[in-house]
């Protein structure tokens, strides 16, 4: 085989629509577009336009409101750190958000990493991060580890 010699594949391509080239190409005249009228034209963006009348989006009532003190978390569960810690990417003895990130169980720490209590916790967990729920602070504690939460009290009672 010569690279002269290459074609594609039988029915892979097809020759494309030249429109507005005469009557006789079944193409021509209009060129597909119909007659007439505002999408006959070009340059229209009609997206969302309903003739006149007031669109939908602007009839439907609006809901909620998006706090401006709101924070966002990274979340991480205890069986995600417990394969993590077993496959040695983490070290049990002290677990930081630093070496979550560094580790790859947390993309990036945001307003802080949230500690959730989902799957089994590791042995001798000692962990240091911004929150965490009730449950997960308990299974840490009973399977003989130490939760540190940095940020506000508030944050491991809320649940």
């Amino acid at each position: 085989m010569k690279l002269n010699e290459l074609s594609p594949a039988e029915g892979s391509t097809k020759n494309r629509i030249r429109v507005g080239r005469g009557v006789g190409s079944g193409k021509g005249k209009t060129g597909g577009r119909g007659v007439k009228g505002q999408k006959a034209r070009s340059g229209v963006a009609v997206n969302g336009f309903e003739g006149g009348q007031m669109p939908i989006y602007m009839r439907l009532p609006k809901r909620g409101f998006t706090a401006r003190n709101s924070k966002t978390h990274a979340w991480v569960n205890l069986g995600r750190l417990g394969k993590a810690i077993e496959a040695g990417k983490l070290d049990a003895k002290d677990v930081t958000e630093e070496s979550l990130v560094a580790a790859g169980l947390v993309r990036n720490v945001r307003d802080g990493v949230r500690l959730l209590a989902k799957g089994d916790a590791p042995k001798n967990l000692n962990i240091t991060v911004t929150g965490a729920s009730k449950a997960a602070i308990e299974a840490v504690e009973k399977a003989g580890g130490k939760v540190t939460v940095t940020g506000p009290a508030k944050d491991a009672a809320e649940e």
